[in-house]
């Protein structure tokens, strides 16, 4: 891939992200304001622009000065915009003076919304080293530090939900349920996750995978962004061409038949369209293959065992070649 190219995937990808979270940002007011919906909603947005501005920062080498000074003032754009809603539904307070000798004023937290990801405590609970099986609260904002646990999310509506799945060992993480209630994701987010199964169901946006090793990821998804990971067999619809970069040893195969709908089939699939961002050679990158079909993990598979009723999590993970 020339770096004219190059410059020309981003510029499109960028806008893209940049359209997507308009639309996030938007809706917004429409969110409900139950069970912490809305403040999940704009971590969403916040965690969106941190992405975009780090997507800028890794391609900084490629882009002149000029196109990354745009691509920040359009990021400060997105925040502007992100924090006037979020001042409309909770507007500052105005300070009045009082004559009194000790008036403190403390500062006001609005919960939920300090950052793009979700904070964790200074000394995280060690992870589960049992096998579990969980209905996992659809509301929960990340999916996080577990180990040998298999993972399910119920049927709930999730289309103005970005959830964030990370730090993870040996897990199966089912996400599929949504999907099948035609309520797929808006976005999702998989970070520092090993010798795991994650299983993604539909994305109306982009799946953005960093630092992801060992492991089998089954998504659908528009946009597919993978950064620092490392033998991960993907098997993918995406209806934009895949993007990744300062990865090794990724296998790509188009998306099992189990986890299709009519919406996904009547939509164009480019998963084996694929940039590796940061290989400028003319001849094929040698970060990523596409999985042989011998290789490739069968229907009956899929169909029967992920479930992972009558399996054993270790059983089931080897069935999918997770190394």
């Amino acid at each position: 891939m020339t770096e004219s190219n190059l410059k020309e995937t981003f510029y499109r990808q960028f806008h893209q992200d940049v359209a997507t979270l308009q639309r996030q940002i938007e809706s917004l007011s429409s969110t409900s304001t139950s069970g912490g919906e809305r403040n999940q909603a704009i971590d969403d947005c916040l965690a969106g622009i941190d992405r975009l501005s780090h997507d800028v920062q890794d391609a900084s080498s490629l882009l002149p000065a000029y196109d990354q000074r745009t691509y920040s003032e359009t990021i400060k754009k997105l925040s502007e915009k992100l924090s006037s809603v979020r001042n409309s539904f909770d507007p500052p307070k105005k300070f009045s003076f009082k004559n009194r000798k000790k008036d403190i004023v403390k500062p006001e937290v609005t919960p939920g919304i300090s950052s793009a990801t979700p904070s964790l405590p200074s000394e995280p609970t060690p992870p589960s080293q049992h096998q579990e099986t969980m209905q996992q609260d659809p509301s929960t904002s990340a999916l996080s530090h577990k180990s040998h646990a298999h993972i399910t999310l119920p049927p709930t509506p999730h289309a103005t939900s970005s959830p964030t799945v990370s730090h993870l060992t040996h897990c199966i993480v089912d996400l599929s349920a949504p999907t099948k209630a035609n309520a797929p994701f808006a976005a999702l987010y998989l970070r520092s996750i090993t010798s795991s199964l994650i299983i993604t169901g539909q994305v109306a946006g982009a799946i953005h995978i960093t630092d992801v090793s060992n492991s089998v990821i089954v998504t659908a998804c528009r946009q597919f962004r993978m950064h620092g990971s490392k033998h991960v067999d993907v098997y993918l619809h995406s209806t934009s061409r895949p993007i990744f970069e300062d990865c090794e040893g990724l296998r790509f195969a188009p998306l099992p038949r189990v986890y299709a709908t009519p919406e996904i089939d009547q939509s164009a699939n480019q998963w084996d369209q694929i940039d590796d961002f940061k290989w400028l050679k003319a001849e094929p990158s040698p970060h990523f293959n596409i999985l042989p079909e011998a290789e490739r993990v069968s229907d009956e598979v899929w169909n029967k065992r992920i479930p992972g009723d009558d399996e054993s999590l270790d059983d089931t993970l080897k069935a999918v070649n997770v190394r």
